[in-house]
C-alpha cells in the first residue's frame, strides 16, 4: 500500500510539474491544489497525522527508557574491543515539539 501511494504521489507531482509547460493547465491545477490544501477536511488530516507522529515519538521514548533505565549510560558500541568499556553509543535527543511549520 505504502508503495502505491508513493507511486500516485510521484506520477502526479510529476505531472503537476511538467504542466508547468502548458501554463494554463498549470493555472488550474494550482487553484485546485490550492483549494484543497486550505480545506478543512486535509487541515484535520495534518493535525491527526500530527498527533499520531507525536504519540509515537512518546512511545519510543518510553520503550527506550523502560530498556535501557533513566540513569543508565548508553550501552557500548557493538564490536567494542575488550578493555574499552569506556566507549559510549552518541545520544541523540529528539524533540516533541513541531518545527515550526505549517
Amino acid at each position: 500500500m505504502r508503495f502505491r501511494l508513493g507511486l500516485i504521489i510521484g506520477f502526479s507531482s510529476g505531472y503537476y510539474l511538467g504542466a508547468k509547460a502548458g501554463r494554463d493547465r498549470y493555472r488550474q491545477l494550482k487553484g485546485w491544489i490550492d483549494e484543497v490544501k486550505s480545506s478543512e477536511a486535509v487541515e484535520t488530516a495534518a493535525e491527526k497525522a500530527r498527533a499520531v507522529v507525536d504519540l509515537g515519538v512518546e512511545r519510543a521514548r518510553d520503550i527506550v527508557e523502560q530498556k535501557t533505565g533513566d540513569d543508565a549510560a548508553p550501552p557500548p558500541f557493538p564490536g567494542a574491543a575488550a578493555g574499552t568499556s569506556g566507549m559510549t553509543m552518541p545520544t541523540v535527543e529528539v524533540s516533541t515539539t513541531g518545527n515550526g511549520a505549517g
